[in-house]
């Protein structure tokens, strides 16, 4: 799948395209059900089946400290959006300069002159332009003008209704992971490459793979069994997921115990499935209470695990 990193990147040879645009932020199965329509229409119209996602998320640009916790970073919505077929990428760096173009230069500028898109589907409620004065009945009536057309994605979602993001991460919060992973098609999971901690799970006799959360917000925190994907094989394990208030962590960050595993894997990517959720984070008077409590977190892992 072709990745365009910013307008200014878009070429003469990308002119063309069946279009839709939003966060797809867990790239759930509502999401899959529009990508297909999109990729149908694109056949129809023998052009690119196109996706336009912005970074930072506007909320995070314009809200930081209300904006919601991300399911799935970039690197992730990559992968997903192209195991369902999406052919090209386009990400817009979301500033406040990009915030500040009319609709109608929205329009005119990108999705006609620099994408030629041929149609277009998007949210009903899909608002752009400066003062968000953009929307849906704005691009129709474009479309009229410069020959494209526009549907609604809840045309191609009326049986996914019950998905949205908003939904999974209010499952997440009430640890309703079987909800989340019929929701997602797929269980949910946290990727990202292991760097070098503090050591400090080692020294307790735990020794454990760290991954920094790129994210503001993470949308679950406390203690998990976990799957973990390495590029060799899959393990299992207890996770913390949190900014480890007994050791005075301030950023978050993901902790991960693999049980029977000695290798190196510094630097690797890897994938961390929630397979159920053991405890909240809790802030212990000791590090001997921190100690105990892992090695009884562990055990309880490992329990559940042997009944798989």
């Amino acid at each position: 799948m072709q990745l365009i990193r910013g307008i200014h990147n878009i070429q003469a040879e990308d002119h063309g395209c069946v279009l839709t645009i939003g966060n797809f932020d867990g790239v759930h199965l509502g999401h899959a059900r529009v990508i297909k329509a999109l990729i149908e229409k694109a056949k129809a119209l023998n052009c690119s089946p196109a996706v336009m996602i912005f970074e930072p998320q506007p909320q995070e640009l314009f809200s930081p400290n209300t904006a919601p916790a991300r399911l799935t970073r970039l690197r992730d919505k990559y992968f997903l959006l192209k195991n369902l077929g999406v052919q090209r990428l386009i990400c817009v760096n979301f500033h406040r300069e990009f915030a500040r173009k009319s609709a109608s230069e929205f329009i005119e500028q990108l999705l006609v002159k620099q994408l030629g898109i041929k149609h277009l589907i998007i949210g009903d409620d899909f608002r752009f332009g400066k003062n968000r004065l953009g929307d849906f009945s704005l691009l129709k009536q474009a479309g009229e003008k410069f020959d494209f057309t526009v549907s609604d994605t809840a045309s191609f979602k009326l049986e996914d209704s019950r998905i949205s993001s908003t939904k999974i991460r209010k499952a997440l919060e009430n640890n309703e992971l079987a909800d989340v992973e019929e929701m997602l098609g797929r269980a949910y999971s946290i990727i990202g490459r292991v760097f070098h901690g503090d050591k400090r799970g080692r020294q307790l006799g735990f020794p454990t793979a760290n991954v920094l959360l790129k994210r503001r917000v993470s949308p679950i925190s406390g203690v998990f069994v976990v799957k973990v994907n390495t590029v060799e094989d899959c393990f299992y394990g207890v996770a913390n997921i949190g900014s480890r208030p007994t050791v005075a962590g301030i950023r978050q960050q993901l902790e991960v115990h693999i049980f029977n595993f000695n290798k190196d894997i510094y630097g690797q990517t890897i994938e961390v499935v929630m397979l159920k959720k053991l405890r909240n984070e809790i802030k212990f008077s000791s590090l001997d209470e921190l100690t105990m409590q892992i090695s009884q977190d562990s055990e309880q892992a490992k329990a559940f695990v042997q009944n798989l």
